[in-house]
């Protein structure tokens, strides 16, 4: 027996069992060591499908905001339907064009819920084939539509292309489902055509103007030609004379046209500028109807201009440039208004702030007038109302372009008053600094002198009462001869009488041989008021008639104050006499460098009055030569620039490094063709003095010899 009280038996039994518990627990461990990693398994595999349903959730809203961002942002209407045409997805542009708050709008309604209420009949109808050809096509359907998205009435232009679309899967399931539908792009080329279009109309019009300035330019040269021919087989002065004068006419014509393509051609390589200076205004107006009226003479049309008291008599501006802007409107007024028609041109100042005014003109015609059409393209270059070169009515189509933009330059704008068939009224306002005050009008003897004026135009005796008044006397008025009469009767005899040419009933000359009977020898001065085209009709009868002194339409208040100054013997001495140019250059030479031998011939001829001395180069080294040989005897150098050999710029160039100090001081001046101000520009920049331009201008280059040789 164990010392335990335990049978040896009952030990061995408990070893075993023990042993056997033993093996039992490790059993148990395995297994749970085993079901330990199975759990920590089945949990990672949990913890795992989490995160990956999380990353899945996280990517679809993901996917969700970059489709969000693409259908806001995407410039272009991208639609998706079902098979069966539903609304599916759009971009946002579609929703804005068509007003539509939100897409839940319109979703899952068919395109035919939808579209027609944008689309033209004609375009739904090709919308519907295309749709029904893009289910069962491989390939892009396209076609071009028309559309009014934003119902404003203006139909754009599109093209629409149509694409099945495939493979698009859900995630509603674990397995993936197949979808399909049509994907319908729309670009708008509306912008695109019409851009086309207008480059399209230009083109068209450029070679309209080319054939248009080929006509204008071939017109005048024909002329020339022609009276040339005519002058050289002409045997009488007065037949030579004649064809002269049309030379000169047409010689002008064709150079209003060259500088017409010249300032268009500055205009849009941005090289037109603006030269200010100051200028009387009234004369300026005074020049252009100088050249006007002998167009309206022609024509026998009613000539009157207006100018507003209040305009500064100086201003500062560009006087040739507003003149080249007036010149254009007063001779289309006289182009396309009809023989016998009427045409004014009103001044008036409209305000005036710190110095500066703004002036209206306005020149109306009676004639042909412009359509509402036609109005649209007035100011365009290349265009004309009337572009056909078998046209009625000449010109270039650019004066009124050209003329836009220099009031534009001024500061003012250009606008028409037109109804086709009833005449024309063309403004514009331009802006100019107020210049040096002159000396206001003043009428000789104004306290004792008495003065009537008698015109059948009651236009012309208001105006003439109105510019009286400036002079700060009275006129009585007279609307006929015999109206005049009885005046002179109620009040006696007259200081001056100014007295229209053309009057119903009793005319200008029957009325002053009547006045001459009821008046004194220093009474009834009689002014007659005439074009300047008909003054020589009636020059010598109406001398005989006691015509006293002329007066030329349109009246200008300085005219009218010079006249009367001239009769009441009190007349400043303002007006030159005709220079006589003898000998004013006599013992001065010249070094006229000039490659065009009719060119020297005609400066030869301008001033062999004046004998001075002219010595001539062919080119430019040729004037380098002889200006080097004898540097003293030259007192002033007339440089071309376009000649063979050597160039004028680098004959002035080579005339400045000479070395002696004659070459650095001699007066070198530009006489050239080439006219634009980068032009004159690199003349100064190659050491020249000044610089004229070509076609010559006689008292321009007069002036230039006096700058440079009398100082």
């Amino acid at each position: 027996m164990h010392e335990s009280g335990i049978t040896p038996e009952e030990h061995a039994r408990l070893l075993e069992e023990i042993k056997r518990l033993t093996r039992e627990n490790k059993k148990y461990e395995r297994e749970s060591r085993i079901t330990n990693s199975l759990l920590d398994k089945v949990s990672k595999a949990t913890d795992a499908k989490t995160v990956l349903n999380t990353t899945l959730a996280d990517t679809n809203m993901l996917q969700r905001a970059y489709t969000d961002m693409l259908l806001k942002s995407c410039p272009n209407i991208i639609i998706l339907f079902d098979t069966d045409g539903r609304f599916v997805l759009s971009t946002d542009i579609f929703l804005a064009e068509t007003g539509t708050p939100n897409f839940d709008y319109i979703k899952n309604l068919s395109y035919d819920q939808v579209l027609p209420k944008y689309f033209t009949p004609e375009s739904m109808q090709a919308f519907k084939a295309a749709f029904e050809k893009a289910g069962e096509a491989d390939e892009a359907v396209r076609f071009d539509a028309t559309a009014d998205l934003s119902r404003t009435g203006n139909l754009r232009f599109y093209t629409i292309e149509l694409r099945r679309a495939e493979g698009l899967r859900t995630d509603s399931k674990l397995d993936s489902e197949e979808l399909s539908g049509i994907l319908a792009v729309m670009i708008d080329l509306t912008d695109l055509i019409r851009e086309k279009q207008r480059a399209e109309a230009a083109s068209v019009a450029k070679s309209n103007f080319l054939a248009t300035m080929s006509h204008e330019i071939r017109t005048p040269m024909n002329a020339i030609i022609g009276m040339t021919t005519i002058g050289k087989m002409a045997d009488g002065l007065e037949r030579k004379d004649y064809c002269l004068d049309k030379i000169e006419d047409a010689s002008q014509h064709l150079l209003g046209v060259i500088n017409d393509i010249l300032d268009m051609s500055k205009i849009e390589a941005n090289k037109f500028e603006l030269s200010l200076v100051e200028f009387n205004f009234e004369k300026m107006l005074h020049r252009v109807a100088s050249v006007i009226s002998f167009r309206t003479d022609e024509k026998e049309q009613e000539f009157s201009i207006q100018i507003d008291e209040s305009i500064p008599s100086i201003l500062i501006g560009d006087d040739q440039r507003l003149a080249q802007v007036i010149t254009n409107l007063l001779g289309n007024a006289v182009k396309f208004t009809p023989k016998h028609g009427a045409i004014s041109l009103e001044a008036e100042k409209i305000s005036e702030r710190d110095g500066v005014c703004s002036i209206k003109i306005k020149v109306t015609d009676t004639g042909i007038g412009i359509s509402q059409e036609q109005q649209g393209q007035l100011f365009q270059a290349f265009h004309q109302a009337e572009s056909s070169t078998t046209r009625k009515f000449g010109g270039t189509g650019l004066g009124l372009a050209i003329s836009k933009n220099i009031v534009d330059m001024m500061g003012g704008e250009m606008w028409i008053e037109s109804e086709l068939g009833k005449g024309a009224a063309f403004n514009f306002i331009f802006r100019a600094n107020r210049g040096t005050a002159k000396k206001a009008h003043k009428i000789a003897s104004a306290a004792t002198a008495s003065f009537m004026v008698v015109d059948d135009d009651p236009v012309i005796l208001e105006y003439f009462e109105e510019i009286m008044g400036r002079f700060g006397v009275s006129c009585d008025t007279a609307a006929s001869g015999e109206e005049a009469l009885g005046l002179v009767k109620l009040n006696g005899a007259y200081s001056v009488c100014f007295v229209d040419w053309k009057m119903p009933g009793m005319d200008g000359l029957a009325l002053t041989r009547a006045l001459k009977e009821t008046g004194s020898e220093t009474e009834n001065a009689v002014v007659i008021m005439i074009s300047s085209g008909e003054m020589s009709v009636i020059e010598k009868e109406a001398k005989l008639a006691g015509v006293d002194r002329f007066l030329t339409k349109p009246l200008f208040p300085s005219a009218i104050e010079e006249v009367i100054n001239e009769i009441l013997g009190q007349q400043e001495d303002e007006q030159a006499q005709p220079e006589d140019l003898t000998g004013l250059f006599a013992g001065r030479y010249i070094l006229l460098a000039e490659d065009v031998e009719i060119n020297r011939e005609i400066v030869m001829a301008l001033f062999e009055p004046t004998d001075i001395n002219i010595d001539c180069a062919e080119n430019g080294a040729e004037a380098v030569r002889i200006f080097s040989e004898a540097p003293d005897k030259y007192d002033m150098i007339f440089m071309d620039i376009q000649m063979p050999v050597m160039d004028g710029y680098q004959a002035t160039r080579s005339i400045r490094e000479l070395g002696f100090e004659r070459a650095g001081t001699i007066p070198i001046v530009a006489m050239t063709a080439n006219v634009f101000q980068d032009d004159i520009n690199k003349s100064i920049a190659s050491g020249m003095n000044d610089h004229i331009g070509k076609p010559l201008d006689y008292d321009e280059v007069l002036g230039k010899l006096r700058t440079y040789l009398l100082g």
